[in-house]
């Protein structure tokens, strides 16, 4: 009788550090090269680098500074996302103005991370994020949420109605995956709520990441957020 080989274990995760600062970057290499999963292909010391490393390395993540002098970290998220196979960009930065989230967001970084976050947890970021599920901290989650609740009373309303007519192009199962991910359940825990597999889920995000010409779930978070989904359905699993 064959012995069945030993499964392999997964592949680490490629992570690309870009920040102009050589003791942030040393820090954070120090940091995250202790972790078993994760390889730590190169360092950029600018956001004008990061094309090209990106080629060079192909890393499966980006751990990506905002404020860089020649180009900014925006800006480098921007034009790495654009592209075929692009990577996860984690945004890691001492501020967590508004603005920058939003513009984090909307350039498709699938995180958004402040320099005073523990150790423990910028690392569980890089793994979240390389495993499709994105990462906020709680403290940038609050902000973007009161901003979004401190709207004026029209412009609350404006956005509202042109989230829900994006929603009303979901299918059923693709609305109730979208809430979930509105949530921030990961794809096993939609799976499990929902009575789905792991793929289906992934399939489905999938969907409606290219219905809306989205480039990651927070982008869905936050037009299930506007389309006020959060509110009318405390839970997304079945009834």
């Amino acid at each position: 009788m064959t012995t069945p080989a030993p499964a392999s274990a997964p592949r680490p995760v490629r992570l690309l550090i870009v920040d102009d600062d050589p003791l942030v970057r040393a820090g954070l290499t120090l940091m995250l090269g202790g972790a078993e999963d994760i390889d730590i292909v190169g360092e950029g010391a600018d956001g004008s680098e990061a094309a090209e490393l990106v080629d060079r390395l192909r890393p499966d993540v980006v751990l990506m500074d905002i404020r860089m002098p020649v180009m900014d970290g925006l800006t480098a998220t921007e034009a790495l996302r654009g592209r075929p196979d692009a990577p996860e960009v984690v945004v890691l930065t001492t501020f967590h103005a508004d603005e920058q989230v939003l513009r984090a967001i909307r350039a498709g970084a699938a995180g958004f991370v402040l320099k005073d976050t523990p150790p423990a947890q910028i690392v569980d970021s890089v793994r979240r994020v390389a495993a499709g599920d994105p990462v906020l901290s709680p403290a940038v989650t609050r902000q973007l949420m009161a901003r979004a609740t401190g709207a004026g009373q029209e412009e609350r309303a404006g956005r509202a109605e042109r989230a829900r007519q994006r929603i009303a192009l979901l299918a059923g199962r693709e609305r109730e995956v979208a809430v979930a991910v509105g949530h921030g359940r990961s794809n096993a825990e939609i799976a499990a709520a929902l009575y789905l597999s792991v793929a289906t889920v992934k399939t489905q995000v999938s969907r409606i990441l290219a219905k809306f010409d989205f480039n990651n779930r927070v982008q869905i978070a936050l037009l299930v957020h506007d389309a006020g989904l959060l509110d009318d359905e405390g839970d997304s699993g079945p009834s």
